[in-house]
């Protein structure tokens, strides 16, 4: 079935992507998940409205419940470019979908919203006027209903684009279009609050956002029951999302005083998931990528990578072994017992190339077949630039750019 799919202004082209991950999580596929999509007319392709074929309801629900990037989904019930068009298109619905919804004893509630532009209430009281021919509470008396705003069994929407393009970067519209259908799911962006950074104990200068790494957490079809592995967890804001969705988590980082010790005992990773009351990691590990755990006999145990490889000028790559190791100046040494705990390695500078390489061997000797890499990887979109490494054990699912202008380190 045909569903009216709305889009948040965010991250333009992550918004399919990720729409398809979870339907693919939904439908028990780890695989890509290519879905049926349409444009309403006359719109461009960064709109907010889509139209999306999906098998069943309940997974139009689970979806936009899970999605950081859909505002809601609805059951379409007319469109057109005037009230006129909108009125014939809804009479037109075929009853035996409508009426289940304008039964007489159930609640409802209308919501208006235009793309791009804030409605006051007497605009918002002009267009609900416009839809008194939708029998919701006024004769024919079979289907009365009884409107309630905080917590009513069905909800619909009056959307349009009357200002698409204005004031949001998009080319103009060629024709205005309104659209009107009953929400069958929504998105629970609260939790983007919840875990927002500037509220959490224990941050580092390059500390993944909330909202992208949730987002990435669903690019990664993490749920109950999933071992996620990041291999430059950091202060572990990746394995938070992970976590929040069920998952069972662990880490690695090539400083031992970020996964031991933090700023002290109640200021370090395992402190950010105590406050936010999520399961502790397994384990946090000081390992390289250079130097992963399969090396001791540990193979395919993950069901998801996620990560954001260490670049730029505040987080440049780092790996053991030092200048001198590495020249074979020196041979492998081991570690006095009686120095190991306060020992700190020596490291050498590590390429990003070279990082992302060590990252898909890890990742196609630990992932279990079906898994999934998930990262970040600063390219300039330049005619002569390379393209990002590729790996004979991986198909490439999909590939967002965050920005035209070469990716910069985050904050």
């Amino acid at each position: 079935m045909w569903y009216l799919c709305v889009f948040f202004h965010r991250l333009l082209e992550y918004r399919k992507a990720e729409f398809e991950s979870l339907a693919g999580l939904f439908e028990g596929c780890s695989g890509a998940t290519t879905l049926e999509w349409r444009l309403p007319e006359d719109h461009h392709p960064d709109s907010p409205f889509h139209f999306v074929n999906l098998p069943s309801e309940e997974m139009a629900r689970d979806i936009a419940g899970r999605s950081i990037l859909v505002k809601g989904i609805y059951e379409l019930w007319g469109e057109g470019r005037s009230f006129e068009e909108l009125e014939e298109a809804i009479n037109s619905y075929p009853d035996d979908r409508k009426l289940p919804y304008l039964a007489p004893g159930t609640t409802f509630k209308i919501t208006v919203e235009s793309f791009g532009k804030a409605i006051s209430s007497h605009e918002q009281s002009d267009r609900f006027q416009k839809l008194t021919f939708i029998p919701f509470k006024e004769p024919p008396k079979p289907f009365r209903g009884k409107v309630n705003l905080r917590n009513p069994e069905h909800r619909f929407c009056l959307m349009d684009n009357d200002d698409y393009g204005d004031n949001n970067g998009l080319p103009p519209i060629v024709q205005r279009r309104i659209f009107f259908g009953r929400e069958v799911g929504s998105s629970d962006r609260k939790i983007l609050q919840t875990y927002q950074l500037k509220s959490r104990k224990y941050l580092g200068p390059t500390a993944m956002d909330a909202e992208m790494a949730f987002l990435m957490a669903n690019q990664a079809q993490v749920k109950p029951g999933k071992l996620v592995y990041d291999p430059f967890v950091g202060t572990g804001s990746i394995l938070i999302a992970a976590a929040h969705f069920g998952a069972m988590t662990m880490g690695a980082d090539i400083d031992i005083r970020v996964v031991r010790d933090g700023r002290g005992p109640d200021c370090n990773v395992w402190s950010n998931f105590k406050q936010y009351g999520l399961p502790m990691p397994l384990s946090l590990l000081r390992a390289d990528n250079n130097l992963p755990p399969w090396r001791s006999g540990l193979k395919e145990v993950f069901d998801a990578i996620i990560c954001d490889p260490p670049y730029g000028v505040r987080a440049g790559g780092r790996k053991s072994g030092g200048r001198k190791l590495l020249k074979g100046v020196i041979g492998p040494y081991t570690v006095p017992d009686d120095k190991r705990t306060d020992h700190i390695p020596s490291t050498a500078p590590y390429s990003l190339v070279e990082c992302v390489h060590d990252l898909l061997d890890l990742a196609a000797r630990m992932l279990v077949m079906g898994g999934r890499l998930v990262y970040f990887y600063p390219v300039l979109r330049e005619e002569d630039s390379p393209e990002p490494p590729e790996h004979p054990c991986f198909e490439l699912i999909a590939e967002q750019i965050l920005s035209y202008r070469g990716l910069a380190n985050h904050d």
